[in-house]
């Protein structure tokens, strides 16, 4: 009885032993299956399967004629693994550092392996995390760098090492030093359309690639166009960490960013930089922007803002590069503001250009405050045509007067000034704040605005007024962009000019036209804008700057804006000198006509434009070369 008592204990004891060893068996099953099922999974993948990235290339940027402004090669990111380099840091830094362009105690220095625990508490080294050694190295190199790692000599007789050691060294050729795709930025001509073109920057990801996305101008604003889409594969992989293609379970080829053809024309680009990469020596102004366009469709050719940069240098951009002038910054217009009153008063039929205007002899007092023709000049009795061609402040304010408030305020903002003109870059400004509605005005605000001042414009917003004159009353919109191009040359997507609205009728355009003309003569503000065997129509700017709430008497931006040839307009130029410090400062024609002057001709030459005026006699002085400064040249 005794012993069947003892034979049933043991095989309860036996029992509960067995019952625990599956209740412990059960709980690991859990735990590995259900509870880390996740994590173990993951871990497993890591082990045994690889996810090769595919980088898109990105799209690049053409001008007008199919020439490159911006592209990407192939480069790559090398990488080391710490883990597997053991303590041959030396041999592998003294051998690696000249093709890395690193020193070789940095190097070394970062190929040691760093203990530190992840976020469940586990010791571990950075060789489970890459460690990054170079970027952008060309693929030229990154061969030069395998070759280099599988010639490695450590100073010892491997045939006398053990397996394992051997097996050591022979991964640590292989497969310390590695690399991941990569894709750099290159703009084949340095700075030219800098500010057009922007640049970019990287992000980098989990995977460990590297992201290229857009900072500014075209690159920024057509990002999501030009950087497509990216492809991976998933594939097993062998102990050596060597792909097997038989296990090859997804493969996802990389959509390549699309091209982004532009308006611009590098060879027009390059004329108008360098023309004000000398003015800009010659002048030493603050900044200096220039627009050339074609009035009728309101294609932009060049645009250009100094000083600039080089976005294959990220070193040369700061706060006095960028963003663009041309878009971001405001200014009061000065005179070429009288474009706009003359043109809203002729349309309404309150004058014609031969009316006579009283400019009461340089003084105007009125509403309080007391106007000004430039120092020197008293006009008496001028007629529509010479105030424009005078460019009288005291003629225009009066024009103004005679058109009112509400109808001043409706071209303003018929001619786009306050609103978007709509062209496909970052950081344009619409000005709103500085157009304000007729309601809002002060009481001498319908005296000053004529002449230029009290409203603020950008210099993109007052190239596409003189250009709706060109255009016959017509704004236009803008247009940088010509097409969007897949890799293989087809157009995805093709853009057309648009027109933004009828401003004024033809023949107040016309009359406008005639006008402007004599602007451009022995006896106009810009004699100095005439381009030889062209007829050229364009208005002079010249706007003093308000330095701590007050009109400076020594800080003025400078412009001229024009276009030719006058009665079949071609180009539309745009030149904006912000505070020269050399040559003067209170005359645009001055300045900034002979600036006008060289790009215009210069263009001409380039795009066959055909003359319009018959060429002087043999032996007769170029118009524009025997042009001399006249004297006391009104306040512009």
């Amino acid at each position: 009885m005794i012993k069947r008592e003892q034979q049933f204990k043991r095989a309860l004891a036996l029992l509960a032993l067995v019952v625990l060893a599956f209740a412990g068996l059960g709980f690991r099953l859990m735990d590995l299956q259900v509870w880390r099922h996740d994590e173990l999974a993951r871990l497993a993948e890591k082990k045994t399967q690889q996810t090769s990235w595919r980088l898109a290339k990105r799209g690049d940027i053409l001008d007008v004629n199919g020439n490159l402004l911006a592209t990407s090669v192939s480069v790559k990111l090398v990488c080391a693994d710490p883990s597997m380099i053991g303590g041959q840091q030396a041999v592998v830094a003294h051998a690696l550092a000249p093709w890395l362009r690193m020193s070789e105690a940095d190097l070394q220095q970062r190929l040691i392996p760093r203990i530190q625990k992840n976020s469940r508490g586990e010791t571990i080294t950075n060789g489970l995390h890459y460690v990054r050694l170079q970027k952008n190295v060309p693929e030229e190199t990154w061969q030069q760098i395998q070759a280099t790692m599988s010639q490695l000599k450590f100073g010892v007789d491997e045939k006398k090492l053990t397996k394992a050691d051997r097996a050591f060294l022979r991964n640590l050729r292989l497969y310390a030093i590695s690399a991941e795709p990569d894709q750099l930025r290159v703009y084949p001509n340095g700075p030219l359309a800098a500010h057009v073109l922007g640049f970019v920057g990287m992000l980098e990801n989990t995977n460990h690639t590297s992201e290229v996305f857009g900072y500014d101008g075209i690159e920024k604003f057509f990002d999501d166009k030009l950087r497509g889409a990216s492809g991976w594969r998933v594939s097993g992989m062998d102990s050596r960490k060597n792909e097997l293609v038989t296990q090859r379970d997804e493969n996802v080829k990389a959509q390549s960013g699309l091209n982004v053809v532009l308006t611009i024309d590098a060879a027009v680009q390059h004329i108008l930089e360098t023309t004000l990469t000398n003015a800009m020596t010659r002048h030493a102004p603050q900044s200096i922007t220039g627009i050339v366009m074609r009035p009728r469709t309101g294609e932009i050719l060049a645009l250009a803002s100094l000083p600039g940069f080089d976005p294959n240098d990220l070193r040369t951009i700061n706060t006095n590069t960028g963003p663009d002038r041309v878009i971001s910054d405001v200014m009061e217009p000065g005179s070429t503001f009288k474009t706009i009153v003359i043109s809203g008063a002729l349309n309404e039929h309150i004058i014609s250009l031969n009316d006579t205007v009283f400019c009461e002899n340089g003084l105007f007092h009125y509403a309080g405050i007391t106007l000004h023709d430039s120092e020197g000049h008293h006009f008496g009795d001028l007629t529509v045509q010479q105030v424009l061609q005078k460019s009288s402040n005291i003629g225009a304010s009066k024009i103004g007067i005679r058109l009112q408030a509400p109808k001043l305020y409706e071209y303003m903002t018929g001619f786009g000034l306050g609103a978007f003109t709509g062209i496909p870059l970052p950081h344009e400004v619409s000005a709103k704040n500085f157009v304000r509605p007729a309601d809002k005005w002060g009481k001498y605000s319908i005296a000053q605005i004529p002449m230029g001042q009290g409203v603020a414009v950008t210099r993109l917003q007052m190239a596409m007024v003189m250009g709706a004159i060109a255009n016959g009353g017509v704004l236009m919109r803008p247009m940088l962009v010509k097409e969007l191009d897949d890799a293989n040359g087809n157009v995805v997507q093709r853009y057309e000019p648009q027109s933004v609205r009828r401003v004024v009728t033809e023949a107040t355009a016309r009359d406008m036209v005639a006008a402007l003309k004599t602007v451009v003569s022995k006896d106009g503000t810009a004699a100095l804008a005439a381009i030889t065997n062209y007829v050229v129509a364009g208005k002079t700017g010249t706007a003093q700057k308000v330095v701590d709430g007050k009109y400076a008497n020594d800080r003025f931006v400078v412009s001229f804006l024009g276009f030719f040839p006058a009665d079949n307009p071609q180009l539309c130029i745009s030149v904006v000198m912000d505070s020269p410090k050399e040559g003067g400062h209170a005359f645009g024609g001055a300045l900034c006509g002979p600036i006008f002057s060289e790009i215009g001709k210069r263009c001409a030459s380039y795009l066959n434009i055909p003359p319009d005026l018959v060429p002087p006699p043999a032996g007769t002085p170029d118009v524009v070369a025997s042009a001399q400064l006249p004297n006391n040249l009104p306040l512009r």
